[in-house]
């Protein structure tokens, strides 16, 4: 891909090891020849483990780096991602409504390690930023959340996204890491029914810190492009995929990707 980078801006929570969050955002964007800004929302104190700590930036703060990027640089295309508090997501909202390019909304709730990243009231306001997004991309937990179902069996999956997409006039990716089987099935709904299905064989590896992170960065940034949603969708999957594969194996818990082994797509 040559020519003028796109400008990508990514508006998440802060990985202080460096596996998800802002710093596999930008570590995402550059491999793919983006241009990477960032909002950060929130900073954490994170390893493999586990978040043995959160310190959330105001949402004025938050606001002003939005409109510094946007009002200088500018962005052809947006991802959210961790958002800290409820205001800073209504806040988004409002702002971003209007913004002309696509939007890719992360709903990070909870981090691999299983610690909480999301409050039950900022989760509450996810609708807001829903109703703005291009894409939306829930793993299987986080789809459940958001249309008020304990878990959602294998085939439910499916009607579950639908029900969401339609709901909020936007595309659903929903991720199926965390389902069960040798292979990882990812379904795109849009709020007329289905898009696509992709399919590949699960890696058996702890090494997948930060790949709802690198999921959504990549997509918005083949987005960018000007990639059709679903093939900017099989792109950012080969992406990640590949970055899963080439994980360095750093950290005593669920480790980073490596992003930066990634050379070329296939």
């Amino acid at each position: 891909m040559t020519g003028t980078p796109p400008r990508v801006l990514t508006i998440a929570g802060s990985d202080s090891s460096g596996g998800a969050g802002i710093q596999a955002d930008i570590k995402t964007i550059t491999m793919l020849g983006g241009y990477a800004m960032s909002a950060i929302t929130a900073v954490t104190a994170q390893n493999t483990t586990g978040v043995q700590g959160v310190e959330v930036f105001s949402p004025g703060f938050v606001m002003q780096q939005v409109e510094s990027c946007l009002s200088d640089i500018g962005a052809d295309a947006i991802k959210i991602g961790m958002l800290g508090s409820p205001e800073i997501a209504m806040r988004l909202a409002e702002r971003l409504d209007t913004f002309p390019g696509p939007i890719v909304f992360d709903p990070v709730m909870v981090a691999t390690s299983g610690s909480a990243l999301a409050s039950a009231k900022t989760v509450n306001a996810f609708g807001a930023l829903m109703d703005i997004a291009t894409v939306v991309t829930p793993n299987l937990p986080e789809l459940a959340a958001l249309t008020g179902r304990a878990d959602i069996p294998d085939d439910e999956v499916f009607n579950a996204a639908r029900v969401l997409a339609e709901k909020h006039d936007t595309v659903v990716l929903a991720k199926g890491g965390h389902g069960e089987g040798d292979e990882v099935l990812d379904r795109a709904v849009s709020s007329t029914g289905k898009l696509a299905s992709f399919g590949h064989a699960r890696i058996d590896t702890p090494h997948t810190h930060g790949t709802g992170c690198t999921l959504s960065a990549a997509l918005a940034t083949f987005l960018a492009y000007g990639q059709p949603t679903t093939h900017a969708i099989r792109l950012a999957r080969g992406f990640v995929y590949a970055a899963i594969e080439n994980a360095p194996g750093f950290g005593a818990g669920s480790g980073p990707l490596g992003h930066q082994a990634v050379r070329k797509l296939g």
